[in-house]
């Protein structure tokens, strides 16, 4: 049986104060770091404009690149080097959906759960979704990409802002987990058909809402702070690698937070 982690990989620069580095970058990316020591028997579907990708991942045999026209490009930027909680983005905004068709012939036989990881609205058509919902087992969604639309254009990318989508409530019906932040809570609420709603707010922890009931998860103390791009995803792929074993959600988020304080402390992934 085989989790498979599905989005896709970017070229980001990363702007820390007056300090700017080109790399590797994507929750499928991140997420594949964690995965790798918590959960092996996982497989990552990427998909970008350049197979070569593959190479940046912890094994090579454990992804599968989707050939696109384009690539996801970000620009995060931290202007504040003491304030890793405000972060500005630009973005491509390249359309790259991933169709039932790509899959199909490169999925395993044999499957643990999905994690779908899009970065903006386009990367997985509703078709796609049903499609892997067809499967059966626990799906997990990061639903930032779905609430992110362009804004004010600056050399040829655009500004981040986020706006509701009509479609979210049926991509979301019936699926088990979804994670947001705060920010994107206040835009959409959290009132969907799932069964844990896991919502992080940096520095000031998490909380995970299931039948009714709010657990919340403080944030583990970090003094070395490097690098915030990447910690949302590290959490959720930690906190599934738990939840797929059976720990609690408290367990579980606790693990989660530890583990993104972790890769707080370290530029790139975990």
């Amino acid at each position: 049986m085989t989790l498979v982690i599905i989005g896709p990989v970017t070229q980001d620069l990363v702007v820390i104060g007056e300090k700017s580095t080109h790399k590797i970058g994507g929750a499928t990316y991140f997420q594949s770091f964690v995965f790798e020591k918590f959960y092996n028997d996982y497989l990552a579907i990427v998909n970008c404009s350049d197979e070569k990708i593959a190479n940046e991942f912890p094994s090579k045999d454990k992804v599968k690149v989707i050939l696109k026209e384009f690539t996801h490009f970000f620009i995060n930027n931290y202007p504040d080097v003491n304030n890793k909680d405000y972060r500005e983005q630009l973005s491509n905004f390249v359309q790259i959906p991933i169709f039932k068709s790509d899959l199909e012939k490169i999925l395993p036989k044999k499957i643990d759960g999905f994690v779908i990881n899009p970065l903006n609205r386009h990367d997985f058509p509703i078709e796609t979704i049903d499609y892997l919902k067809s499967f059966n087992v626990p799906i997990f969604i990061s639903i930032q990409g779905f609430l992110r639309i362009p804004d004010v254009e600056v050399n040829g990318k655009y500004a981040i802002k986020l706006g509701t989508f009509d479609k979210l409530s049926d991509i979301l019906e019936g699926v088990s987990s979804i994670f947001l932040d705060e920010g994107e809570a206040n835009i959409t609420g959290i009132d969907f058909d799932v069964d844990e709603v896991v919502i992080t707010d940096g520095s000031n922890g998490s909380r995970i809402i299931s039948d009714n009931h709010e657990t919340k998860i403080n944030a583990v103390k970090c003094e070395n702070i490097a690098d915030a791009t990447g910690c949302g995803d590290t959490y959720m792929a930690a906190y599934i690698s738990k939840r797929l074993n059976d720990y609690s959600i408290r367990s579980s988020g606790e693990f989660a937070s530890d583990i993104s304080s972790k890769k707080l402390t370290k530029f790139g992934h975990y």
